[in-house]
């Protein structure tokens, strides 16, 4: 992780690359494949689907932290947003470096109107990953709010 605080942009999306391999291999060939099954229906449009492999994957592996990300993905997809602001939280509780975890908490909190928290999870994002052009985009969007409330 160090690596990536450091890192040129080419860099950090081959870090990047890595990491999400290392971070979607369970340890279980058959959760690896409900993991697949379920990015898959995500692809597909298919969120019953999604969350219903997805679902299977989190009883079955319950502390890989990559099944409650894509799971959380799939209840964004459908509008849950407290379901998925649940399963990210459980993300970061496995994997504090998972940043895409933290962005997409930060993204709901800013999509609420919880735009102090969500300042703070787009700064914790960069602490992590300072190239993350998403959490920069999200810092910048919600900054003015922030700073408008301080005046």
């Amino acid at each position: 992780m160090k690596a990536l605080k450091t890192a040129d942009a080419g860099d950090a999306a081959q870090i990047e690359r890595e990491l999400e391999l290392i971070w979607s291999r369970s340890g279980s060939p058959s959760m690896d494949l409900l993991l697949r099954r379920g990015e898959d229906a995500i692809e597909a449009g298919d969120m019953t689907a999604a969350i219903g492999h997805l679902s299977a994957l989190v009883d079955h592996a319950p502390d890989f932290a990559e099944a409650y990300r894509m799971r959380a993905q799939a209840f964004y997809q459908e509008g849950e947003l407290g379901l998925a602001m649940q399963d990210l939280a459980r993300c970061v509780s496995l994997n504090p470096y998972n940043y895409e975890a933290a962005f997409g908490i930060a993204m709901i909190l800013e999509q609420t109107g919880r735009v102090d928290a969500a300042y703070r999870g787009f700064l914790s994002v960069l602490q992590v990953y300072p190239g993350h052009e998403g959490a920069r985009e999200g810092l910048d969007r919600v900054k003015t709010q922030v700073s408008e409330r301080d005046i």
